[in-house]
Parts: C-alpha cells; structure tokens; sequence
C-alpha cells in the first residue's frame, strides 16, 4: 500500500492542472511545469484537491513516484525551489557574467564557464563564496547544483571544493611524519 499515493495533493489558489493523455501541466504565478505520469497512473480532480490513482497493483511501486512529483510540480509553481552551494578554499570564488553565465575560479589553471538553462537563477553574494539557485523545476534545480558540484567536489583531506550547504563531509587524516 503505497501512503504516499494516497495522499491527497492540496492545489493552491491560482494554480491551474491540465491533464492531457499522461502528461500533466501545472501552471501557476511562478510559471508552467510538464509533468510525465508512468502508465497506468491518473489523476483525478476533487474538491480543490489532485488524487493519483492507479488501475490496478501491478502499478504499486510507482504509485508514490507519480504523486511526488506532481506535488513538486504544484510546489514549484507556487513557491519555486532553492539549492543552495557554499565555495570553500582560498581563492576560490564564482561570479556572474551575464545572465546566463557563472564563471568559477576553483584553482584550476583557467577559470570555468558554466552557461545555465533557461528557468534557473543563480545569486551571488557579495563575497563570491555562496551561490543561491532558484527555479520552478525541482529535477533541473538538483541537476544544476550537482553539476556545479562536480567541477571540484570537496576534497576529503582539506575540505576544499564546492559543496551543498549544511553537508556535512569527514575530514581524513593525513600521512603521518617519518619517525
């Protein structure tokens, strides 16, 4: 029994559903999501809520799959979504070129463009040391940040690198001296 599927998915006001074969489309004051339910998964409108149904059993492991990420869907819409990533190592920074460009400086020999797609935001702060992502699409939102996070992940022996904030990492021990 999946609890999950079973959870009604409250719709706020302003939020607009759209069922169309097996895509949903929500659209709200944020913007527009496309939605893909597996087959054999529907969603019904009632009472001001959105329930996923499934046809039959054989559809039970992605009954709760479905549900989410319409919920998400809802969500981004109406309030959006947030990663965001701290830069920690001297001389390590980010700037913004544009506004769809972010270059890093993460010790390489040259810095790192990283053009975004269209629906992200990325702010800045002052100090050039943590980034702030923004948009509507949960699944783009996590992939950008995992791929900022990919150009120099934290490293175990001095924790330099990007890394998600509030991650906690463990810190190796080094090589111990000749005795």
């Amino acid at each position: 029994m999946s609890r999950i599927g079973k959870k009604p998915i409250p719709l706020p006001k302003g939020v607009t559903i759209k069922v169309e074969g097996n895509v949903v489309a929500v659209q709200g004051p944020k913007g527009k999501v496309d939605t893909a339910l597996p087959a054999g998964i529907r969603v019904e409108q009632k009472d001001g809520e959105l329930l996923a149904i499934r046809e039959n059993d054989s559809q039970a492991a992605v009954h709760g799959l479905a549900r989410a990420l319409v919920n998400n869907a809802v969500e981004g819409v109406t309030k959006g979504w947030t990663r965001e990533l701290d830069i920690v190592g001297i001389g390590y920074r980010a700037e913004m070129k544009g506004k769809t460009m972010v270059v890093f400086t993460l010790g390489y020999s040259h810095p790192i463009e990283y053009p975004l797609p269209s629906g992200i935001d990325v702010a800045v702060d002052p100090k050039q040391t943590h980034l702030t992502l923004t948009g509507i699409d949960r699944q783009k939102v996590g992939q950008v940040a995992a791929e900022m996070r990919r150009l120099r992940p934290p490293d175990p022996y001095k924790n330099k690198g990007v890394r998600y904030t509030g991650e906690h990492l463990k810190k190796k021990v080094g090589k111990t001296g000749a005795k």
